[in-house]
């Protein structure tokens, strides 16, 4: 989404949010501008994220509180400890960005008409992927796509966007492989943004804002990593690390 009457951004380029504490209580910071590279790179630099539905005006959201895993705390529980030793699945990263975030816009989800997945959405996403700041994780069985989750790179934070499923368990297990390639790779959290109970299962937590912003502040200290991953995808991308 670019709006005519509103400044682009370059992936250069910053634009400063209303602070946190001016958001509503169900989280909206700010309403308008466009989905340029610099405006949501600034946004996540900021804990900040864009939610909408088509047809409605841009809102940039943050949260509290707000759901993070640590890498080292994902959980994995016996019976898909049980599934993952039987190899079922292929992985791969930054493979088919495109891919991934077309079946997150398709796939049906309880309790919505729609997807917040717009097209434009997906043209800015990809655009930032191109620029190598978004990335995806995909997970293969019988060489077709059959889950896969992607989100934004800045310093030692991974920001998730949406992940899909459209075989058992393929979602967990993008998830949980990302989990590992994070830790491996020396990335202090992953964004998880809203508190559900899948992702509370999985062994993220739900933290204060205030706590949040923290966290990411200390994070994007780290140079950030830009680029292509799909070379490191291929060794490091393992479900059943540690396991």
């Amino acid at each position: 989404m670019i709006d005519l009457e509103f400044p682009y951004f370059g992936i250069d380029d910053y634009f400063q949010f209303p602070a946190p504490d001016t958001a509503t209580e169900e989280g909206i910071i700010a309403v308008g501008g466009n989905l340029s590279p610099g405006m949501l790179v600034s946004a996540y630099r900021q804990g900040i994220f864009p939610w909408f539905s088509e047809g409605d005006p841009l809102l940039w959201w943050s949260p509290d509180p707000r759901c993070v895993l640590f890498p080292r705390h994902v959980h994995i529980s016996k019976s898909m400890k049980r599934f993952l030793r039987k190899n079922p699945f292929d992985y791969s990263i930054d493979r088919d960005f495109e891919g991934v975030i077309y079946e997150c816009a398709r796939i049906p989800r309880d309790g919505q008409d729609g997807t917040w997945i717009t097209g434009e959405m997906i043209e800015a996403y990809t655009r930032l992927h191109n620029l190598g700041f978004a990335h995806s994780l995909e997970v293969w069985f019988e060489g077709v796509l059959a889950g896969g989750i992607y989100g934004i790179s800045l310093g030692g934070m991974f920001f998730g966007e949406s992940m899909f499923s459209r075989v058992p368990n393929a979602s967990k297990a993008a998830f949980i492989a990302l989990a590992g390639f994070l830790e491996g790779e020396g990335f202090d959290c992953l964004d998880c943004q809203l508190p559900t109970p899948h992702l509370l299962s999985l062994g993220a937590e739900s933290t204060a804002r205030e706590e949040y912003l923290k966290i990411i502040k200390g994070s994007l200290q780290k140079p950030d990593r830009i680029g292509s991953w799909a070379d490191a995808g291929s060794s490091c991308v393992s479900a059943s690390r540690g396991i």
